[in-house]
């Protein structure tokens, strides 16, 4: 393949990008490449979401995306369409952005991704540019997906077409800025796909690092796993502060004032679409290399049974103000996974919900940003989900659960109402003014002699 010609015509803005899949990393990428003067084709199956990109709506709820996405549609430069076929065979670059879940056994589900590289395979014409962006296990680009490519296309990569892992780094409510500023790791499979693969995201991104395939997918899982483990320990930490009778905000505080010390934040539960499942794929060929994970797997139990810590922490402190377990009103505040944003992906609060759904309480679901209530009765407004209210757990730190008047929400609540803090938003001492039974992660009264 002629590498320079390649190389002028990325430059240029002159080779058409087809983008496999519209979630939030598909679509961000459709939408950020066009608005830097390519012609982009988003791929998606279902209907209604090729519609909503062709009219300039965007399917998701990100900041300032929608914007981008209908300016891009306008100027004729971003397009979606069902017909994978037509859109790939006038494509130069192919990014692949689709899901690669973890099924219930903890394993990689690979078949959606495999479906796509089929269609990219089947398309594969010389002097092509392959990226994927997915997340995976560590070396598929170069067990799998480069055997799988040459064998559909009858071309080898390097030689006939370009193959690179470029995993994103962007997070909900800030994909945009962080798909341009974040350092974006290029991983190609060889000195060419490299070379190529680099130049086609300096387009975008301020700072491109490059490496090679499979030392970027362990470096990608390397990252979310890292954060599962710091907030494994921080959540182990906040369990025996409750022992201790310490606080385990004043605890990470003060150990944080160490100039090499930087103790995550513990909570609910970990959730969203990356970190409770990137673990799993870094260590799913360990055992078949001689390696134990202790660590990883250790922290991942730990964070996940954080949400049965918190129905836990409900029931006690029912029973701890004299309540009818049966006869009590639960309120839980957040069902997205972090605050600020709509994406109710593997949340904590879905255990708990449902956990508390059991047990026969009557619960009521509030979360400004997000429509999921696994079940459960939605309420209007805050102040509507804490009326008549036990207990309110706070699953989500949305900004307007920070700011909540602890006054009106007592005004509203049961007498002696109770606060289950799962994610330490409310000072407990302004609780305890107003008579609230505050429980919160981690959160042990100090014993004052």
């Amino acid at each position: 393949m002629d590498i320079e010609r390649t190389l002028k015509r990325i430059r240029n803005r002159e080779s058409p990008i087809v983008v496999l899949g519209t979630g939030y990393v598909g679509l961000t990428t459709a939408v950020l490449f066009a608005n830097t003067n390519f012609n982009v084709t988003a791929i998606d199956v279902k209907k209604d979401i090729v519609e909503a990109i062709n009219h300039g709506l965007c399917p998701i709820k990100e900041t300032g995306l929608e914007d981008l996405l209908k300016l891009n549609v306008n100027a004729g430069r971003l397009k979606a369409t069902l017909n994978a076929t037509e859109a790939l065979r006038m494509a130069e670059v192919i990014i692949i952005c689709v899901q690669t879940p973890i099924n219930k056994n903890k394993k990689p589900e690979l078949r959606i991704l495999t479906k796509a590289i089929d269609t990219a395979g089947k398309n594969l014409n010389a002097g092509m540019t392959i990226i994927l962006s997915s997340t995976v296990p560590p070396r598929t680009t170069q067990g799998i997906i480069r055997p799988r490519l040459e064998s559909l296309s009858k071309l080898k990569a390097e030689d006939g077409f370009c193959l690179a892992y470029v995993p994103e780094r962007i997070a909900t409510g800030n994909a945009i800025k962080e798909f341009i500023e974040s350092p974006r790791l290029i991983g190609g499979v060889g000195p060419n796909s490299l070379k190529v693969s680099a130049e086609l995201y300096r387009t975008v991104c301020k700072n491109v690092i490059e490496t090679d395939a499979t030392t970027a997918e362990v470096a990608k899982l390397a990252e979310n796993t890292f954060r599962d483990v710091n907030i494994a320990f921080a959540n182990e930490l906040a369990l025996l502060s409750e022992k201790l009778s310490v606080d385990i905000a004043e605890v990470i505080k003060l150990s944080n004032t160490h100039p090499r010390v930087n103790i995550h934040q513990p909570g609910a539960g970990v959730g969203g679409p990356c970190i409770p499942k990137d673990p799993h794929l870094l260590i799913y060929k360990a055992k078949d290399l001689g390696f134990n994970s202790k660590i990883i797997l250790a922290s991942r139990h730990i964070n996940e049974q954080m949400p049965l810590h918190v129905v836990e922490l409900v029931i006690n402190s029912l029973r701890s103000t004299g309540r009818d377990i049966k006869k009590s009103k639960i309120c839980v505040l957040g069902t997205a996974y972090k605050g600020g944003v709509a994406d109710s992906r593997l949340t904590p609060s879905e255990e708990v919900i449902k956990r508390i759904m059991k047990l026969g309480i009557e619960i009521a679901v509030y979360d400004p940003h997000c429509k999921e209530t696994f079940g459960a009765k939605a309420a209007e407004s805050l102040l509507d989900a804490l009326r008549e209210a036990d207990c309110v757990v706070i699953m989500t730190d949305h900004p307007e659960f920070k700011k909540m008047d602890l006054s009106k929400l007592k005004g509203v609540m049961n007498k002696n109402p109770i606060i289950v803090d799962g994610r330490r938003i409310i000072n407990p001492t302004e609780a305890e003014k107003f008579n609230f039974t505050y429980i919160g992660i981690g959160y042990g009264k100090k014993e004052i002699a």
